[in-house]
This record gives C-alpha cells, sequence and structure tokens, in this order.
C-alpha cells in the first residue's frame, strides 16, 4: 500500500497550522489483494452455499457434548469435528462453502493423520477461523460489552493465512434494552468491529463482521428493525472510516425478529419484511454477501426464515445465505450421542440440515418437507456465548 502526500494535498489551518487533508491519506489497497479477497467472499456466497460455524470454544463445546452425556475431553472434541468434516465429498461441498473453525481445531487431524484443513479442501470447503478472544464488560453501561482480541491480531492473522485460513471471524454483541444499545456501546463495536477487518484484509484474509443483536427481551419487531438500523449504520460509516473493501468482506448479523419474550410473534413473511429493510437502509451494495447467524432459532425456523427473506421482493444486492451453528448441528449431535457406531447417522442429519438451508438461501424451501431431530426444537440460549 502506498501513500503520497504533494504541497496541493495541504493546507493551512489558523488555530493548528499545517494539517493534511483526510482525502489525500486514503491508503489504497493493492489491485492483486482486492481481487483474492473479493474471489474468497463470491466463493464462500456462492449460489446455493453457506457457511457451518463450528467455531464453538472449548467451554461452549462442552455446553454442546454435555447435553449428550458425552465428557468435554480434547479427544471428544476432535471426534466430532471429524464427524462433521468427513461428511460425504460428493454431497457436503454442494451445501457448504465454508467451514469457521476454532483455534484447537484448526490444528488437530483426523484418526488416520490428515489435517482437519485438509479435509476441508478435500471436499472444497474453505477453512476459516474465529480469531476474536471473546466479549468483556463495557466500563460505564447497563451491562453492555465489547470484543477483545486485538492487540496480536496481526501476527495471528499472518500465521493463520500460512495455515490455510481464507476467512475469519469476529463477533460483536449488542443488547437491546430500555435505554440500550447506549451510543458508546454501537460506536465502540462499530470501531472495534472495523479495525478487525482492516487487519485481516492486510493479511489477505476475509472478514466476517459479526455485530449481533441479542434475541433477548420483550421487544417487538419494529423496535429490533430499528436497532439493527442504527447498529449497522454504524458499522458501515466505521468499516468506511478505516477504509476497508467491502467487496473482500461479508457481513453476519441477526434477523430482525421479536425479543425471545415478546408476546407478539411474528410471521416469517414479517421477519424477512424488516430484514431486508433494514439491511437495504444501511449495507452498501459492494458488500458481497450476508451470512445470518441464527440466534437461537430452531434448525426448522431459521430454514424458513431465510427462505421467507430470499422470496422477498424489495431490493436484495448481495447473496442473502447462513452462517449457521446450532441451527445446523442440533440434530447431529443428537443423532451421534458420542457413539462410533452413530457417525454416519449424524452425518446424515448434518446434510439433511445443510440441504434445507441451501434451498432456503435460494427461496426454495418448503416447510417441513426435510425433517430432522431437532428441527423444532428451540436453541435459544440466554446470553449466549461462545
Amino acid at each position: 500500500m502506498k501513500s503520497t502526500t504533494s504541497e496541493d494535498d495541504i493546507e493551512i489551518d489558523a488555530t493548528f497550522g499545517y494539517r493534511i487533508k483526510m482525502t489525500e491519506t486514503y491508503l489504497k489497497a493493492d489491485p492483486e489483494l482486492k481481487a483474492e479477497l473479493k474471489s474468497i467472499a463470491e466463493a464462500i456466497v456462492a449460489p446455493g452455499k453457506g457457511i457451518l460455524a463450528a467455531d464453538e470454544s472449548t467451554a461452549t463445546m462442552g455446553k454442546r457434548l454435555k447435553d449428550i452425556s458425552v465428557e468435554n475431553a480434547e479427544d471428544n472434541r476432535r471426534a466430532y469435528r471429524q464427524l462433521l468434516f468427513t461428511a460425504p465429498k460428493d454431497t457436503i461441498g454442494q451445501y457448504i462453502s465454508g467451514v469457521i473453525l476454532f483455534h484447537e481445531t484448526l490444528y488437530q487431524k483426523a484418526e488416520d493423520g490428515t489435517p482437519f484443513v485438509e479435509l476441508l479442501k478435500q471436499r472444497n470447503i474453505i477453512p476459516g477461523i474465529k480469531v476474536d478472544k471473546g466479549v468483556v464488560p463495557l466500563f460505564g453501561t447497563d451491562d453492555e460489552c465489547t470484543t477483545q482480541g486485538l492487540d496480536d491480531l496481526q501476527a495471528r492473522c499472518v500465521q493463520y493465512k500460512k495455515d490455510g485460513c481464507h476467512f475469519a471471524k469476529w463477533r460483536c454483541v449488542l443488547k437491546i434494552k430500555k435505554d440500550c444499545p447506549s451510543k458508546l456501546a454501537i460506536l465502540e463495536n462499530a470501531n472495534v468491529l472495523a479495525r478487525y477487518a482492516s487487519i485481516c484484509q492486510s493479511a489477505r484474509i476475509v472478514p466476517i463482521v459479526e455485530p449481533e443483536i441479542l434475541p433477548d427481551g420483550d421487544h417487538d419487531l419494529a423496535r429490533c428493525q430499528q436497532v439493527t438500523e442504527e447498529v449497522l449504520a454504524a458499522v458501515y460509516k466505521a468499516l468506511a472510516d478505516h477504509h476497508v473493501y467491502l467487496e473482500g468482506t461479508l457481513l453476519k448479523p441477526n434477523m430482525v425478529t421479536p425479543g425471545q419474550s415478546c408476546p407478539k410473534k411474528a410471521a416469517p413473511q414479517e421477519i424477512a419484511a424488516a430484514t431486508v429493510t433494514a439491511l437495504s437502509r444501511t449495507v452498501p451494495p459492494a458488500v458481497t454477501g450476508v451470512t445470518f447467524l441464527s440466534g437461537g432459532q430452531s434448525e426448522e425456523e431459521a430454514s424458513v426464515n431465510l427462505d421467507a427473506i430470499n422470496k422477498f421482493p424489495g431490493k436484495k444486492p448481495w447473496a442473502l445465505t447462513f452462517s449457521y451453528g446450532r441451527a445446523l448441528q442440533a440434530s447431529v449431535l443428537r443423532a451421534w450421542g458420542g457413539k462410533a457406531d452413530q457417525i454416519g447417522a449424524g452425518q446424515e442429519e448434518l446434510l439433511k440440515r445443510a440441504k434445507a438451508n441451501s434451498l432456503a438461501c435460494q427461496g426454495k424451501y418448503v416447510a417441513g418437507s426435510i425433517a430432522s431431530k431437532a428441527a423444532d426444537t428451540s436453541l435459544f440460549v440466554k446470553s449466549h456465548a461462545y
């Protein structure tokens, strides 16, 4: 990247002396870097494909395993991820374009010694990595938070790229309450996401920008839409300020839904209208794709609502697909149960939900047409952390 300044770029300020015009300090990314980032982002949101989020931390994976009475040991975590990554080559790659890995998982191998990254490549699946280090309290707010992990992010991204990861994920969390999210929380998290995105792109990694608005609360659909628009507007202002190349990014937002405790539920068509409207008001058309998080929806709800979003007739200049964790894995875990002789059963459930969401991101899913073991089970977790 280069920056040049000439005499014409300098203007006099009566109070502070010389200053350089803001527009002339813009650092333009290398065309080859832009092309690489854009091609990765486009491959991830190719028609009919989405992301499997398998980046649960050790503690969160422990909760998943506890639900099926399996000990939270490294070998059990490895065995479960091996189940996911050894799904049939000729089918899983039709539905899943990328997998988000946890640091531990990136360096694990299958029983036959094949690195997990290689298993994914064999299936034409792009490896990605979770790079944030979790949420921490934001002092001076009403139980709001920000996300840590920027200090050594540059070095980690450089290494992750060498180790086969081509995209990354960073999650920030916003809460809807009476006076929340606060302006401070919105601006702080927007700038953290922008700095993260800039660092990723400098290391040739596509950043997935995830400003998650939690579904906790009794707020209605309109309130969620209002907050979603305010948050996304701030995020894209910050990304612009940090000169992030939007064509080489993906957005991972919440769908616009009423709070979990809201007495008035919303139909899929209402969720679709609110979500597409919020995106159209805030997300630039240059952004390559939107990969929705499931946000505690059941597997079936996540598929039905994604389908409704893609069927909605409004302007949608971005690919609208999925980046699901719980909504792709609940049935898998239940079918597997930690038993070696049930690996095939677990993979069958994975393929079912992957196919359902592949159809949904093309607006072709028929509600209830693909049955799975936990399809209608609520996956909501209060104040969900990874």
